[in-house]
């Protein structure tokens, strides 16, 4: 029987047999490239690939069959890579993408007209303090609204609601951002702690009814057990719901709400940060109707629609995988009126600057059905 290191120096033998073998046929995929551009072929040949994932599978037998199909699925994967890298054309996305960097301040702007849903005192506006050094805040009732007064032109930019850790995406916002051609020109990960605030003289054993924003009141279950006679009621937006208790002129009503909105509205805290996880954050995305992508961006995001065929969304994430691209985000959702097709929403983590997204976006008609660039940016810390 032979020892460790004769088997390793078998292997390492073989390895250098393929990274040769591996070179050439890079080489000839890529003269293969030359002559579709040339002959305007698409680079993707489904049918071709196919017969040839069956071959493979059939020489390499029945126990090596499928390892085999996945070597040769990712080969195929770089090959594709390596023609497109080679033989693409600068895209219309891609021009508009250059000519917003170049265009676009190096300064991010201090003092603009911002649309923030709800009303004073309401986590959007926290966020959008961070943002921006000095803003005046518009605010608009729902979230229609923000999209609205920047498509108006009543205010260059917006600030929404994405996701949070604990409730997920706000979908809503994903629906309207793919109705506009808007785009993301920041992030922002505010902590978010929902306090009950109520009128002075207000006791815990007395309240009645409860009034917060659905994801608000989603984010403290646990909580809210202890008031099992009290009935819980939505609202537009937390510091609504602290407007609401204030206004009431009652004793027996209270609000989950941020603790910005104790002051502002005269109110008392009857217990403080009593959502049901800690780190419980919301991601907030600043929005502008203009293509605006300032200095630092590494994050992108983008909505695909994709095929329901076996290996559809494999393919983006093998084009990813082989370009080096982090995705730090990924959710599906089912197209309204088209069977079995998906939205496909993607963030990812690489710098704009870099040949790897160059090449990324210059693919993109060729990876889906349908695209949307949602835009390039920075995540203010």
């Amino acid at each position: 029987m032979m020892d460790m290191n004769e088997l390793r120096s078998q292997i390492d033998n073989i390895d250098d047999q393929l990274v040769k073998l591996f070179v050439e046929r890079m080489d000839i995929a890529e003269k293969i490239g030359a002559y579709k551009k040339a002959n305007n072929l698409p680079v993707f040949d489904p049918g071709r690939e196919r017969i040839k994932l069956q071959d493979v599978a059939a020489k390499a037998g029945p126990e090596m069959a499928q390892y085999t199909r996945v070597l040769y699925a990712m080969l195929f994967e770089l090959s594709r890579g390596h023609q497109s890298r080679t033989t693409s054309h600068l895209t219309q996305l891609n021009e508009s993408i250059t000519a917003s960097i170049e265009s676009t301040p190096k300064l991010f702007p201090q003092t603009p007209m911002v649309a923030c849903q709800g009303v004073e005192g309401a986590y959007s506006q926290i966020a959008c303090e961070k943002i921006f050094k000095a803003p005046s805040i518009v605010y608009f009732k729902n979230f229609e609204g923000v999209f609205n007064a920047i498509d108006q032109g009543l205010c260059q930019y917006g600030i929404l609601p994405i996701e949070n850790s604990t409730a997920g995406s706000v979908k809503k916002v994903y629906d309207l951002m793919i109705h506009h051609n808007f785009s993301i020109v920041r992030s922002f990960r505010l902590k978010i702690d929902h306090n009950l605030l109520a009128r002075p003289g207000t006791k815990l054993e007395d309240i009645r009814e409860i009034y917060s924003h659905e994801q608000a009141i989603g984010q403290c279950t646990e909580f809210l057990k202890k008031f099992p006679n009290a009935k819980i009621i939505p609202v537009e937006n937390t510091a609504i719901a602290a407007k609401m208790v204030a206004e009431s002129l009652r004793t027996d009503v209270a609000a989950l709400s941020s603790r910005n909105c104790e002051a502002l509205y005269g109110l008392t805290c009857l217990a403080l940060s009593v959502q049901d996880k800690g780190n419980n954050r919301t991601r907030f995305i600043c929005i502008s109707k203009n293509l605006e992508i300032y200095p630092g961006a590494d994050k992108t995001s983008i909505m695909m629609v994709l095929p329901h065929k076996p290996g559809a969304l494999y393919k983006i994430l093998a084009r990813m995988y082989v370009l080096g691209i982090n995705v730090i985000k990924l959710e599906s959702r089912p197209i309204p009126d088209r069977d079995f097709e998906f939205m496909f929403y993607f963030d990812l983590e690489t710098s704009i600057y870099s040949e790897e997204f160059v090449q990324m976006i210059c693919e993109l008609d060729e990876l889906c059905e349908e695209f949307k660039y949602l835009g390039s940016y920075c995540e203010v810390v």
